[in-house]
């Protein structure tokens, strides 16, 4: 249980977290994080009386271990020293501190963890297990077809808007991260199970301009698909965990194995950086290796 900062501590956090909304403009998911961070941090430091203001590098590594020891993953780690550094810099900036005590910190180093991504056939076993009939298969078929299709995020995928995607020409406009808009080519079973779907949609309220609409009429939600790609994989027989992501870790490593150039799949995926997009070469590699060896003589 997490012991509630004191006042002083709390107004400071407050301090801290309106710079990043108003001066910083950072997401709403990104202060959250923030904020569960360093209620965390500044709790752990009410339990031995240590003012934030005055700590040293010394006593912040000593919470870091603290929070190693509770066998928190090194990525989780690495988050915590981030929000650390962000927060020290700021109160240096508002010369509540004279030094940075988070200066000569060290980054725990991250894994290297491949995504989890499904085998072709398997993304063709999900899909169909979706259905093609009943309203609601045909809603969840066309969200399937149109993730895998673009390489999109869960929360693109539901904010696409009717009048983002065009089925003629063949691309869907994405509002991605940070607000950045992009175009991504859409495939021939794509449209057809997105106009399948588009030709059964019921009519919804002016306000309502998102593609997908739940079964009240609304825009569906991450949570709804989320549940509906899982419940989608079990009927499928596909034992590994799926998850929304893990058809955009699909596309990207079934387009890299197929030879796709890489700053191409950047630009699909929306990434800001083709270091975050080089991940699916390591991938394709491993795809290599195996097929030598099930199939090379001497493999």
């Amino acid at each position: 249980m997490t012991t509630e900062p004191p006042k002083a501590s709390r107004e400071l956090l407050e301090a801290y977290l309106q710079h990043l909304r108003v001066d910083r403009g950072v997401s709403s998911r990104t202060l959250i994080n923030y904020r569960i961070d360093l209620v965390r941090y500044l709790g752990y430091l009410a339990v031995s009386s240590k003012d934030p203001l005055q700590v040293s590098r010394e006593d912040l590594t000593e919470y870091l271990w603290h929070r190693k020891s509770q066998n928190v993953q090194p990525s989780s780690i690495a988050r915590y020293m981030a929000s650390l550094r962000s927060f020290y810099l700021f109160l240096l900036a508002e010369e509540k501190i004279a030094a940075n005590p988070s200066t000569l910190l060290r980054s725990p180093k991250k894994p290297d963890r491949l995504p989890r991504y499904l085998t072709v056939d398997e993304v063709s076993r999900l899909i169909t297990a979706a259905g093609f009939s009943k309203g609601r298969q045909v809603r969840l078929r066309a969200m399937l077809e149109l993730m895998y299709a673009a390489g999109l995020r869960v929360s693109e995928l539901t904010g696409v808007r009717l009048d983002s995607i065009d089925l003629k020409v063949g691309y869907v406009r994405v509002l991605g991260k940070g607000g950045k808009e992009r175009v991504v080519p859409i495939g021939e079973r794509a449209r057809l199970a997105v106009q399948g779907y588009l030709d059964q949609r019921p009519e919804t309220a002016a306000s309502v301009k998102t593609l997908f609409v739940s079964d009240r009429k609304r825009p569906m939600s991450a949570v709804q698909f989320w549940r509906l790609i899982r419940a989608a994989a079990l009927k499928a027989g596909i034992r590994k965990p799926v998850s929304p992501h893990t058809l955009r870790h699909s596309f990207a490593s079934h387009l890299v194995q197929n030879g796709a150039d890489l700053r191409a799949v950047q630009e699909m995926l929306g990434h800001s950086s083709i270091a975050t997009t080089q991940i699916y070469t390591h991938v394709s590699q491993n795809h290599l290796q195996e097929a030598h060896r099930k199939y090379h003589p001497r493999g």
